[in-house]
């Protein structure tokens, strides 16, 4: 088995890159060895395969240029970040990182505690419907929102009973 250096070795004479002392002793090599002689066989037709079919690729700076803006980004990149030292005042966006979340919080906790003392004037969530179970029942509702009451009349629609319409069976005070 070929190792890496010599299939490099023959790459660079097949492309011209060998000096004429090197190039000698790469033939010399090539006259004995058959393993060398197929490699160089299947170099010479993968090229032939690839002539003609490869993007001439041009770059719109030069050579230099190019890999100079390569160097610099790698450079950049390599470069340490800076250590901050313990000893730095504060900065203002240390705060605001500490208390806007806070402040949001507070904020929260202020309007549930509004809505708790001093819910809203309704007090429709207070009661549900209520439904009478006899058709011959009737109620009638009055709230007085300033003093927060809620007053409920039960009366006897068919008038059979004893009661009329201007006694209440049953009055709920709720405050």
């Amino acid at each position: 088995m070929m190792n890496q250096e010599a299939q490099l070795k023959l790459q660079a004479y097949l492309d011209g890159e060998l000096p004429a002392g090197e190039r000698a002793a790469v033939e010399a090599w090539l006259a004995c060895d058959a393993e060398a002689q197929l490699l160089l066989a299947e170099l010479q037709n993968t090229g032939r395969a690839l002539d003609g079919h490869g993007a001439d690729v041009k770059l719109p700076e030069t050579r230099e240029f190019f890999w100079s803006k390569i160097e610099r980004e790698i450079e950049r990149q390599e470069q340490p970040e800076p250590v901050i030292s313990r000893h730095q005042p504060v900065s203002v966006f240390w705060w605001l990182r500490q208390w806007v979340p806070f402040s949001g919080v507070a904020a929260l906790v202020v309007l549930l505690m509004i809505l708790v003392v001093h819910p809203g004037q309704s007090n429709a969530g207070q009661f549900g419907e209520m439904e009478i179970a006899a058709d011959s029942m009737g109620a009638d509702v009055f709230r007085d929102q300033e003093q927060k009451m809620t007053m409920v009349w039960f009366y006897d629609r068919s008038g059979d009973s004893q009661f009329t319409e201007s006694s209440p069976l049953a009055t709920v005070n709720h405050q």
